[in-house]
């Protein structure tokens, strides 16, 4: 079995981790439910990407962005690996064609919004094929606007009854330490790994300059 650095290196391209990004993905190789708070462009994909490709099974991974879905779906095939985008677009003949492929392509990742999760079709899909884990992207949305603006997002913990012992890890550059705790209860992370980098971008800085003349 591969390394997560030899898989990075042969994927990527790169020799070496970004702090925090090897810990969390040890983390959910070792099945342990995993929240991780990373600043933008802190490499938060790699952290759920690279055990996906180490684990069997298909990784299913949340995100409510469809532009966000597409672009990593892209880059993934890219290199590639087998990767679907589930999106709202998808309807009738088609949407039954993707799931069909789904269960006999060998994926090795499904992305769908929370919307889509709640449909019944996605979730027999979901207990006939095999999981290695699900990913959570962006998942302030969860707090901060999933109660009212997305209120699916609340309801991503019901695919934990369909697929109990799938790891389930969550991602998110931006939450307070009360919005953590709420993260981690709407989505049942059991026996939880939390990892947080700090935010400081040592190449920004802040100066006042005092002048008499503007």
């Amino acid at each position: 079995m591969k390394t997560p650095l030899q898989v990075l290196e042969q994927f990527w391209g790169h020799t070496r981790f970004r702090p925090f990004q090897e810990e969390i993905i040890e983390s959910v190789l070792h099945g342990r439910d995993t929240m991780a708070l990373l600043p933008t462009g802190g490499g938060k994909s790699i952290c759920f990407q690279i055990p996906a490709l180490l684990l069997e099974g298909t990784a299913v991974v949340i995100s409510p962005l469809v532009a966000l879905m597409n672009d990593q779906v892209a880059q993934l095939q890219d290199r590639q690996i087998k990767a679907m985008a589930i999106t709202g677009s998808l309807k009738g003949e088609e949407l039954h064609r993707q799931l069909d492929n789904i269960l006999f392509g060998n994926y090795r990742f499904l992305y769908i919004s929370p919307e889509r999760l709640q449909q019944e079709a996605i979730q027999q899909v979901l207990k006939q094929i095999s999981i290695s884990l699900i990913a959570v992207d962006e998942a302030h949305c969860i707090s901060q606007w999933g109660h009212d603006f997305r209120p699916a997002y609340r309801n991503i913990s019901e695919v934990r009854e369909i697929i109990p012992e799938v790891p389930v890890a969550a991602f998110t550059a931006t939450a307070t330490k009360m919005v953590v705790e709420d993260i981690c209860e709407q989505l049942q992370l059991k026996k939880r790994a939390v990892f947080k980098k700090s935010f400081e971008r040592s190449n920004l800085y802040y100066e006042v300059v005092k002048t008499e003349d503007k």
